[in-house]
């Protein structure tokens, strides 16, 4: 078993980056695993926000069946899905089954689901893409959802954590909470207050801006739900829009937030993800199967990487795992037009993009999760959704990635292609 001193020297080497390559030129095959259509709900404020009365799986139906009638395409055609979720028990594989069915699918149509964690949305989709890829499947759709206002992730809740893993300091540390994680990175890699809160006051100008402008229309399905004012009245309501974005939100004002986790630390309210109820779905095909039916192809999945790193700073994961998926697809780090990094916490999304070199310009253009939300395991496939819609939107030949850290101590990267 390695030591400490190696695991430690080894994770030094991930960070420095990987060696120098040439760029790969991908030309289109047949074999590629393409995305014809990625579509999500609005992510709204868990307990307090427009979905706090809907289920799980009244946000993924709606989310599955638009992204089949996008690509025109009929439900039966649709071999798998897999779903993405965190806090639900079994990550409600009994459930997501019947919204599969509540959607329009025959039970032809199989499902899976998984959980790693903040990127289980991410996961789902690139579990398709790998069935799609081995042949065992030609369509199928990655999906994730998350009710953070009906499920609470609370897995060691009765302190149930077997005495022996006291003996595994790795083991412990996978029980850290999230944010004292995220004090760990800033005091570690000397990530600043004011650093933290300008990252979320970015996120928020950007989100404000891009809702403005519309430019989540083509990504958001809208949901007709129920919804319980604060006096008990029910009425019918249609979710149409993000509401965690705060236009008004200024440094001034973020500075003046108390610490959250940790007396005298720098992860606060303001500049954390927030908690959130949502969903979305990746439709993906074989290319010879969407040049068959005559199905538009949004994107092009050119690489994928899942990294571990040390679970007491787990939020330095897309540092390690956006350069292993780099090498994986072939191409350098400045040929990539848009960065989707999650923003768990803003110390670690900080501390990446500073690790890494890459112009805040290029990261999260249109807002990251500290403005529109994480709900965990919708996130991974809303990144997917908006970074597709956003490269579409600029019209030419572009390379993007989505990232995340992971809890426990992972980071996930996937490579993504818009043709022109």
């Amino acid at each position: 078993m390695s030591s400490s001193a190696d695991r430690l020297q080894t994770l030094k080497k991930q960070l420095t980056g990987v060696a120098a390559h040439a760029t790969a030129s991908h030309n289109k095959s047949d074999e590629d695993v393409v995305i014809v259509s990625a579509r999500r709900t609005a992510i709204c404020k868990a307990r307090r926000g427009a979905f706090k009365d809907t289920l799980p799986d009244e946000m993924l139906a709606p989310v599955l069946a638009q992204v089949v009638e996008d690509a025109g395409i009929d439900k039966s055609q649709v071999n798998d899905i897999c779903v993405g979720n965190v806090s639900m028990p079994s990550c409600g594989g009994m459930r997501n089954r019947m919204a599969q069915f509540f959607a329009g699918f025959p039970e032809t149509t199989c499902l899976s689901s998984v959980n790693r964690q903040c990127s289980s949305g991410l996961q789902a989709v690139m579990n398709i893409a790998a069935a799609i890829k081995m042949g065992s499947c030609d369509i199928g759709i990655g999906a994730g959802v998350e009710s953070m206002t009906k499920y609470q992730n609370q897995e060691f809740e009765n302190g149930d954590i077997n005495p022996l893993m006291s003996e595994c300091q790795l083991a412990m540390d996978c029980t850290v909470p999230m944010g004292i994680t995220s004090e760990n990175v800033a005091e570690r890699y000397g990530v600043s207050r004011e650093a933290q809160d300008r990252l979320a006051y970015e996120s928020h100008t950007k989100a404000a801006a891009a809702a403005k402008a519309g430019r989540f229309s083509n990504e958001i399905v809208p949901v007709s739900t129920r919804f319980t004012d604060k006096e008990g009245n029910t009425q019918t309501v249609t979710v149409t829009a993000d509401d965690g974005i705060r236009p008004t939100t200024t440094i001034e004002g973020l500075a003046k937030l108390r610490p959250a986790f940790q007396e005298g630390g720098s992860t606060t309210a303001g500049n954390s993800s927030q908690v959130s109820d949502g969903a979305a779905a990746v439709l993906l095909m074989r290319r010879s199967v969407a040049k068959r039916l005559g199905v538009p192809v949004l994107g092009v999945i050119r690489g994928f990487k899942v990294v571990g790193v040390p679970p007491d700073v787990m939020g330095i994961g897309p540092a390690v795992a956006i350069p292993a998926a780099l090498s994986h697809a072939g191409i350098k780090l400045e040929d990539v037009d848009i960065f989707e990094i999650n923003e768990a916490f803003a110390s670690q999304a900080s501390y990446c993009v500073s690790k890494l070199g890459i112009p805040m310009s290029k990261v999260n253009p249109n807002g990251g999760a500290i403005a529109l939300g994480h709900p965990l395991g919708c996130t991974g496939a809303r990144q997917v959704a908006t970074l597709l819609h956003e490269l579409k939107r600029r019209g030419r030949r572009a390379y993007g990635i989505v990232s995340m850290c992971i809890g426990s101590g992972m980071g996930a990267a996937a490579v993504l292609e818009f043709e022109e």
